[in-house]
């Protein structure tokens, strides 16, 4: 049986709606499920990602379009791309509590997933299983906040473990190249970002080989940069320096 679709429906599937009230009236907006957030949180930046159309509705579960004099009476203008932007941003994201629960668990999921990626047992160097992590992070009650990306509240999570249980970033190994003569200077002004120096060789060039917080990378990298002019450089060796089999609770 073939049914009568009006000039003025769009049918789409797989959808998550995201709301706004604006002038006394409904506006949607309809985007792939799981990409609201990306985008709310930064890490999902193409707008033809998160949109199934750049339509604005007055109701997508029926198709319904809403009309050009409505959108410039309550937005000043009927640039729905403009328009579609503004409700994906300050909208209410319209979900169940079946899709809820289900989009928590896998972001619950992925957190413990980069936590077990970036730690180990800073005693035995070795990391713990995703598991493992998971059954910690329950431990200590952490709620989920789908407002934030998984990578940042991995680092909540990390600083919360640690009052908890023997956990830190795995160090990374480095290599520094520097010219003799700023090297002495500028090794006293590394000193405190460093967090083990491995190996230190004064020749022609003072070289060094250390572990550091990868949270300290950067900071290093621009004052090598800075304070050589660029003569001296920086190497990884390890992103990761971490012993071979997987931590366990006693």
């Amino acid at each position: 049986m073939s049914i009568f679709t009006p000039t003025n429906q769009i049918r789409l599937t797989n959808v998550a709606v995201v709301r706004m009230k604006r002038a006394g009236k409904r506006f949607e907006i309809a985007c792939y499920k799981n990409k609201v957030v990306g985008w709310r949180s930064g890490v999902e930046k193409d707008l033809d990602e998160v949109l199934q159309t750049h339509s604005v509705f007055v109701n997508v579960s029926k198709g319904q379009v809403a009309k050009k004099e409505d959108l410039i009476s309550a937005f000043g203008t009927d640039d729905q791309t403009e328009i579609c932007k503004q409700i994906l941003t300050k909208g209410e994201v319209q979900v169940s509590d079946k899709e809820r629960h289900t989009q928590l668990e896998q972001m619950f999921r992925d957190i413990a997933t980069i936590v077990a990626d970036k730690c180990v047992n800073p005693e035995t160097k070795r990391p713990y299983t995703v598991i493992l992590i998971e059954r910690a992070m329950k431990d200590i009650h952490y709620s989920v906040k789908t407002n934030k990306s998984t990578k940042q509240q991995a680092l909540e999570v990390i600083k919360q473990l640690k009052e908890k249980m023997k956990i830190e970033r795995a160090h990374m190994r480095l290599r520094f190249i520097l010219p003799i003569n700023e090297g002495k200077k500028l090794k006293e002004k590394l000193k405190p970002l460093i967090k083990v120096i491995e190996s230190e060789d004064y020749g022609q060039q003072l070289e060094i080989v250390c572990l550091i917080d990868p949270g300290c990378f950067r900071e290093i990298d621009e004052l090598i940069k800075k304070e050589t002019k660029g003569k001296g450089s920086l190497e990884v060796l390890n992103l990761k320096d971490v012993e071979e089999g997987d931590e366990k609770f006693e």
